[in-house]
């Protein structure tokens, strides 16, 4: 009885054992994440302690880094090789798992991670060619000797951090999946340039729209889906004359109807991603030198979009925000000038559809020859399980992404074949770098010669006075409305031949109204001679920025933080009193009432207390819904429908019109008939959302923001954050979206600056560092810039001092 019952307790050790050192599912193995010595416990706010020296192998030279109040690293260093080290090294130090998860999404190699959930998403990526593409640009970066110092140097410090990682220091993260960081390579800060790119310019609404042509008709689309929509204020004014000889165009395209209708927007970027970018000459100032200000509209997360920095060497001394995982400045200032990015929003992505021989799509009709495709075979590995093979193929308009589920009437199976800007091999790195050593606006615009994709407004500012805004970008040449449609890749016809050149690309310099601005609206007006796209944003963020930059004189960061604040609704300032007065106001009851009087007396300021700005914004949506759904929800999927701006016109124009009526019913509705329905339709939703008519309705309770954990990790993020704005507003704060980076510069003799991120620097959970000015971003506080020139600090500063030295 004894051996049984010593047999019996070791099996159950064992299995114990067995349970506590082992995944279950998507539990990490609990022993090890316990582990008092080892495990989570040891993620705390302890690993924010920086030693005064700290022995790093690799170095040329011995580093120093001043660390502020923030944990913002300001790194001194003799050579361009050390600095880049140093970047890489600190940013590992904080950001490790978030970095190298990035690029194992990028390169569709999420399934190594999570296991077989991610399947489908890795063979997405990997046909989509983020991986090729950064293959290819990894090979021509190397084939810049500066370009290659750069990326090894940052490489070689990211790894001599992953080397110094004991069980016990690894971020939270992968404790919590199971997993162990790998060695880092040049090619992942390539992929993580092409997933920016692709994060900013892999979307467009061609398949959309072919299919609304086919159901719809020409005239439709050309109505409701213009080139220029109304109320449009470009970012390089209509009436600036174009001094340059336009190359030819083709032929506008004779229409094509594809016979593989299926949606292409699963899986695609935030459509929300964006920015306000501006500069203001030093004559409306009140220093007298140009000030200039950004704030990119990205997906809000933890641990942040941005990792800031300072780097400083013999010939250079540049500030502002990295990508984790990439070296060098990408939004930021150095002691001559400033720049900021929003998103250019022009086409550099077109669909075509591919006849292929047959279902082994080796071949594929071209100039009525079959031609050989390139297939590639990718290997992706699935944690837990065996490795999974996809192929696909790769022809001369791009790597075919979809695959039809139905033939041709000829019984040819068909696909889609994305050609895309970005799958172009370029050295945006050495953009970055030569933008960080510019000194005046000849030698920035000569390192954007290099900066390809993805396509982006950089608005410029220098102390020496000039201030400048370019579209800048890769942009093939087209016909008109060229990419507006799935074209049939069977001949020549839109395919990319030519592209716009970079001198005659939209810009502006030292305009006489004193500033530069964009908002992701169309760059240009009738005038320019080149088609660039439809796609753009809609009028309101960037018309309200100019309306406040023309009436400003005198300015500082105040007005600058203010400007980035403001809630100020110009859709609803167009709308709302219109639509108030097509309500029928006999029979409302009490509350509804009450709520009409708030709408009334609404001064639409989109702030975060205000329940008449989320009640009209879900009044307006439900709107557009009871307009367009009816007839866009085309083949089993809502398709997209007219901007904002075209729909007020619709309705400001139009007082009965087919597209109101609903055909779903049998009732005949107007358009005042659907104002009503959807304002009765909105308080009913939000009644029963939050309850009757109270604090749960204001603005920053209803919508207000989450910041989740990149993981969606419960408990990792942070929720229910009291937030004003929207969309079309300048503080474009959204749910989950919203200025990832503010941003303000004065130039002068020496540069000072204001910024904020919401977030911090650490991307451990456990750190003081991690979330630390998330509610000053809330509130809209800044915090003032060290731009340091030296290493040196006085003993009552809020800096402190780390040496990094080299050891053998």
């Amino acid at each position: 009885m004894r051996i049984v019952k010593t047999v019996l307790a070791f099996g159950i050790l064992l299995i114990l054992f067995m349970l506590l050192n082992n995944s279950q599912g998507s539990i990490p193995p609990l022993g090890k994440f316990l582990n008092p010595f080892a495990g989570f416990w040891q993620n705390g706010a302890q690993l924010d302690r920086i030693d005064e020296v700290i022995d790093v192998k690799g170095l040329r030279a011995e580093v120093k880094v001043v660390w502020d109040e923030r944990q913002v690293p300001h790194i001194f260093a003799e050579n361009n090789y050390d600095a880049y080290f140093a970047q890489g090294f600190l940013t590992a130090r904080h950001r490790l798992w978030q970095m190298e998860f990035q690029t194992h999404v990028a390169a569709g190699r999420v399934s190594e991670i999570v296991g077989s959930k991610a399947i489908e998403f890795d063979k997405r990526q990997r046909r989509r060619g983020l991986l090729m593409a950064a293959e290819q640009t990894i090979n021509v970066m190397n084939e810049d000797p500066e370009t290659h110092l750069v990326l090894q140097a940052y490489a070689n410090g990211v790894n001599t951090w992953i080397d110094k990682l004991t069980p016990a220091t690894l971020p939270l993260e992968y404790k919590l999946l199971n997993y162990e960081p790998e060695v880092w390579s040049t090619l992942k800060t390539a992929l993580l340039l092409k997933f920016m790119a692709w994060d900013l310019t892999g979307r467009n609404s061609e398949m959309d729209l072919s299919i609304i042509r086919s159901a719809m008709g020409e005239d439709f689309v050309k109505r409701y889906y213009p080139d220029d929509t109304p109320r449009m204020d470009p970012v390089i004014p209509a009436a600036k004359p174009w001094r340059f000889e336009p190359l030819l165009t083709e032929e506008v395209p004779s229409p094509f109807e594809p016979q593989f209708l299926r949606a292409l927007r699963k899986g695609e970027p935030d459509k929300d991603n964006g920015s306000n970018n501006w500069a203001v000459s030093g004559k409306k100032t009140h220093s007298g030198f140009p000030i200039l200000a950004n704030d990119p509209h990205l997906g809000l997360k933890l641990p942040s979009i941005w990792y800031e920095i300072q780097l400083n060497t013999p010939d250079m001394n540049v500030y502002g925000v990295s990508m984790p995982g990439a070296p060098a400045v990408i939004i930021g200032f150095n002691d001559s000038i400033a720049w900021g990015l929003t998103n250019a929003g022009s086409d550099v992505m077109d669909w075509f559809e591919i006849e292929f021989k047959d279902k082994n799509y080796t071949e594929y009709r071209y100039m009525d020859e079959w031609i050989k495709s390139d297939l590639r075979i990718e290997e992706i590995q699935v944690k837990g399980e065996k490795t999974v093979l996809d192929t696909f193929a790769i022809t001369r308009f791009g790597p075919v992404v979809y695959f039809g589920e139905h033939q041709m009437e000829n019984g040819h199976p068909v696909g889609l074949a994305m050609r895309w800007s970005a799958h172009d091999p370029s050295n945006e790195m050495s953009a970055i770098r030569g933008m960080n050593l510019a000194g005046d606006l000849e030698s920035f615009f000569a390192a954007l010669d290099q900066f390809n994709a993805p396509g982006q407004n950089f608005a410029f500012a220098a102390k020496d006075g000039d201030i400048a805004i370019r579209h800048n970008g890769k942009y093939p040449l087209r016909a008109q409305d060229q990419g507006k449609f799935v074209r049939a890749g069977r001949d020549t016809t839109g395919e990319w031949r030519q592209w716009i050149p970079k001198d005659q690309l939209p810009v502006i310099t030292n305009p006489w109204r004193g500033f530069v601005s964009s908002a992701n609206q169309n760059p240009v007006g009738k005038q320019y001679p080149y088609y660039m796209g439809w796609e753009y944003d809609d009028y309101e963020r960037g018309s309200r920025i100019n309306d406040q930059l023309k009436l400003m004189d005198n300015v500082g960061f105040n007005e600058m933080q203010k400007l980035h604040m403001d809630n100020f609704n110009k859709q609803a300032q167009l709308m709302l009193p219109f639509l108030i007065r097509q309500l029928e106001k006999n029979n409302l009851t009490d509350i509804e009432n009450e709520i009409l009087d708030d709408l009334n007396q609404w001064a639409y300021v989109s702030d975060p207390d205000q329940k008449a700005a989320w009640v009209y914004r879900q009044w307006w949506i439900h709107l557009e819904h009871a307009i367009w759904d009816d007839e866009l929800t085309l083949f089993g999927e809502p398709r997209k429908i007219p901007t904002r701006s075209v729909t007020a016109q619709l309705l400001f124009k139009n007082r009965n019109l087919i597209y109101y009526d609903n055909i779903d019913t049998p009732e005949k509705e107007n358009r005042q008939a659907i104002i009503n329905q959807a304002f009765q339709q909105t308080l009913t939703d939000l009644t029963e959302e939050f309850g009757p008519y109270g604090e749960a309705w204001e603005l920053g309770r209803a919508r207000g923001t989450n910041i989740n954990h990149l993981l969606s990790v419960n408990g990792l993020g942070r929720t229910g954050l009291y937030t004003g704005g929207g969309r079309g507003v300048v503080n474009a704060t959204k749910k989950t979206h919203g200025p990832s980076w503010r941003m303000i510069v004065e130039l002068g003799e020496t540069p000072t600056a204001r910024c904020i991120y919401p977030g911090g620097q650490s991307g451990n959970p456990g750190s003081v560092f991690y979330d630390n000015a998330v509610d000053d971003w809330v509130k809209g506080n800044y915090y003032s810039i060290y731009f340091l020139t030296s290493p040196i600090i006085l003993e009552d500063s809020k800096l402190s001092l780390t040496s990094l030295r080299n050891y053998q």
